[in-house]
Parts: C-alpha cells; sequence; structure tokens
C-alpha cells in the first residue's frame, strides 16, 4: 500500500531526529579543581577539625612544663600572749620559703611525647578529612554530569516520541496504523516525562549536596558539567599500595596512636617512681632572752611513696590495651586499603571495557537496528511496537555508557582517596572526548 506524502514526510523527520543530537542551552560551565579548592577553603566541619588540631597543638606546648613554684610565708612559734612580740622567745621567727614539685626522671619528657603523637594524630585526621571532603566533591560533580547526559537523552526522546505519536495519528487517519499504536507512543511519552521529573528532582538534590559541601546557599544554581576524557591508569595494585603506605594520612594519624600508647605504657612504668618536691626556707629572727638572734634557713626534700600499686599496674594495663587497639586499627585499614584498591581497579577496568563495548559495538549496533526499523516501518514491514521497542533500547543503551563514564570517574576519586593523593591526570576534568 502506497503511503500518503504525510506519513513518508514525518518517517523522514523521526530517522533524521534518531541519529541528531540536539541542541543544550549554553550555561556557565563549572571546574572540578575550583569547586574542589572552594570546598577545602569554607567547609566548616574542615575547619572544626583544624581547630581542634591547633587545640591539641596548643595542649601538647603545655604538657612538659614544671608546675608553679610555690611561694610560702609564715610567723612560725609566735606566743599566744603576746602575738605579735618578735623579740620574747628565741624560736619566735619570719619565715618565708619557696618550694618546687619535680617529676621522677624522663617522665617530663614521655608527657611531651605523648602530646605531640596525639597533635600529630589530630593533623593527620584533618589532611583525611580533607582527602574525604574532595572525593565527595567529585562523586557529586560526575554525578550531576551523568544526570545532565540522561536530561539530555531524555528530551531528545521526547521529541522522537511526539513524532512518533504524530506519525502514527496520521497513520491511523488513514487507514494505515491501528489505534493501539497511539496509545503506546501515548503512554512511553508520558513514561519520559515521568523520567524527567525525577531527573530534575535529582538534578536539584544533588546541586544542594554540593552547594552544603561548599559551605554556600542551598538554592544557588551549580552550571553545566563539562565532558572528560577518562584517564588511563597504568598502576599496579602493588604500586597503588605503595603510594597509599607513603600519602594515606590515616596510616600516619593511626602510626601517631601506636607511638603515642607506646609512650604512655613507659610513663605508666615511670609511675611506679616517686616525685620529689625541694624547698628552701629562710627564717629572720630577732634577739631574745641572751639569744643573739642570728638569722636561719632550711632545705628540705620530699618525696611521695608509691603505695598503690594497684592502681600503678592498672594504668600500665591501660596503656598496653590502648597500644594494641591502636596497632589492630592500623592493620585493619591496611587490609581494608589492599581491599579497596583489588575492588576499584577491578570494577575501573569492568567500567571501561563497558563504555569501549557501548561505543564501539552495542550503540552503533542499536543505531543500525532502529534505522532498519524505521524503514521497515516506512514499507509496513515492520509494526510500530517493533519501531518502539528499538528506539527505548538504544535510549537505555545511552543511559548506560553515561552512567558507566560517571561511576568510572567516581570511582578513580575513590581510588584516590584510598591511596592519599591526586592520581597522575586522573582528576581532570576539562573538555575532552566523550
Amino acid at each position: 500500500m502506497k503511503l500518503s506524502s504525510v506519513t513518508i514526510t514525518a518517517i523522514a523527520v523521526i530517522a533524521f531526529s534518531a541519529t541528531g543530537v540536539g541542541a543544550e542551552e549554553i550555561k556557565q560551565t563549572e571546574n572540578l579543581q575550583q569547586l574542589v579548592r572552594a570546598a577545602l577553603a569554607g567547609n566548616p566541619e574542615l575547619k572544626s577539625s583544624r581547630a581542634r588540631w591547633q587545640m591539641f597543638v596548643s595542649k601538647a606546648k603545655q604538657a612538659s612544663s614544671f608546675e608553679d613554684p610555690m611561694l610560702m610565708f609564715k610567723l612560725q612559734n609566735m606566743m599566744v600572749r603576746q602575738p605579735l612580740a618578735f623579740d620574747k622567745d628565741p624560736q619566735t621567727a619570719k619565715v618565708i620559703g619557696i618550694s618546687q614539685q619535680l617529676p621522677f626522671w624522663g617522665k617530663r619528657a614521655i608527657r611531651q611525647e605523648i602530646a605531640d603523637c596525639e597533635a600529630e594524630s589530630y593533623r593527620w585526621s584533618l589532611e583525611e578529612r580533607r582527602l574525604e571532603l574532595a572525593r565527595m566533591v567529585k562523586e557529586a560533580y560526575y554525578q550531576l554530569w551523568a544526570v545532565d547526559r540522561f536530561m539530555g537523552v531524555v528530551d531528545k526522546n521526547l521529541k522522537i516520541l511526539e513524532d512518533f505519536l504524530i506519525i502514527a495519528e496520521t497513520k491511523y487517519s488513514v487507514g494505515q496504523g491501528v489505534q493501539q499504536d497511539v496509545y503506546k507512543a501515548g503512554l512511553e511519552r508520558s513514561r519520559m516525562l515521568d523520567m524527567q521529573i525525577t531527573l530534575a528532582q535529582q538534578r536539584r538534590s544533588l546541586e544542594a549536596s554540593l552547594n552544603f559541601l561548599l559551605s554556600r546557599p542551598g538554592d544557588m544554581p551549580v552550571g553545566t558539567i563539562p565532558d572528560f576524557t577518562m584517564p588511563q591508569l597504568p598502576l599496579s595494585a602493588e604500586e597503588l599500595g605503595r603510594i597509599a603506605a607513603e600519602n594515606r594520612p590515616q596510616l600516619r594519624s593511626l602510626a601517631m596512636l601506636v607511638a603515642k600508647g607506646e609512650a604512655s605504657r613507659r610513663l605508666a612504668e615511670k609511675e611506679f617512681y616517686p616525685d620529689f618536691n625541694l624547698s628552701l626556707e629562710y627564717m629572720q629572727r630577732d634577739a631574745a632572752m641572751n639569744d643573739p638572734g642570728y638569722d636561719m634557713y632550711s632545705v628540705g626534700m620530699t618525696f611521695n611513696l608509691p603505695l598503690q600499686q594497684e592502681r600503678r599496674r592498672a594504668m600500665l594495663a591501660e596503656s598496653v590495651s590502648e597500644t594494641g587497639m591502636a596497632t589492630e586499627e592500623l592493620n585493619s585499614l591496611k587490609n581494608g586499603i589492599s581491599l579497596a584498591i583489588n575492588d576499584t581497579l577491578a570494577q575501573l577496568e569492568r567500567r571501561r571495557r563497558l563504555v569501549e563495548l557501548y561505543r564501539g559495538g552495542i550503540i552503533p549496533q542499536a543505531e543500525q537496528s532502529l534505522e532498519s526499523a524505521v524503514i521497515g516501518y516506512r514499507v509496513n514491514k515492520v509494526d510500530f511496537l517493533t519501531l518502539l521497542d528499538g528506539r527505548m533500547t538504544l535510549f537505555n543503551y545511552e543511559r548506560e555508557l553515561y552512567e558507566s563514564q560517571a561511576e568510572y570517574m567516581m570511582k578513580l576519586a575513590q581510588l584516590e582517596a584510598a591511596v592519599g593523593r591526586e592520581l597522575a591526570g586522573a582528576s581532570s576534568a576539562g573538555q575532552g572526548a566523550n
């Protein structure tokens, strides 16, 4: 049956739309490195962590200080009957003295070491938090990129489905189609509109998340995310493990806690020895009862008796447990880093191969299949459902391509956080081939 000229023209429009790329509205583009720098400079949680580190640095400066000396003044052996008389009894004296508490040898140095290790641990915890914040910004960035591309695919398919709907109505009006095709096209168009609404909500949520990380107003709009080139990662798991051992801040933080526990054990052992108190007193005397009233002085030393052995043994056990806990946390983190590296490398390889498969095989084949369906529908050899299925199949593959690209970059960001530094070329998100 010969098709009407209106039908042929509409099908030609569909065929052109299936391979075309819709024009996108030009918006301000976002730069990933600028966003990361803004987050690191303005995030309140990061500022709080920095203030906590400075607090412990200040505490460390106090750790090895001596206690303040004690100044003493007293009136000694005064007579009750004449409370202000200094020349009635040779034992009466005005006394001034000073004393200083001295911890057992080595305790001050160990206390300084403990405080320094604790402050250093917080410093590396701050660096770890910086890594986590950068990772979260990158993940939100690439999720936004994927949502933008999904929305572009949905917009393109909405236009195509509108053309399908017009063609189905036209063929039905001239007796060359069935009304069911009109309903199917309308249903798929409604599904696309529903997806469009969901994607718009997802973008607003991602914008709010990114603005939260950057400490910006939640409703501040985020511009478009430029395309990027998926970087190669030639490093092996062993090489990445060595990089992590040298650069991961959390490893250094836990190593400082292990050192702190060992220093605490040495300090607990020192507690079995006494601390000392040195004192010097000067006594001024007046002449009384044929006593010339010579001035006198006294020097003394007192020390505590470390008899509370049970308390000191408990202190020693506490320090041993602290060291063991930090050591096992360190071992657990090393195992976790090894797992993260190997698992992420496997997922990166999978995503890269999927992208290559979609680009080089599946999507071109789906486009050819859709083109064949359009030609077949033109001569009434293919029904409308086959044409619609071909379009939706291509749509799903395009979405999966963008999802794989975004997931690859997010996994790369997670790998950088796991090893403690940016990998060469891995974080570039400038314009590139897609």
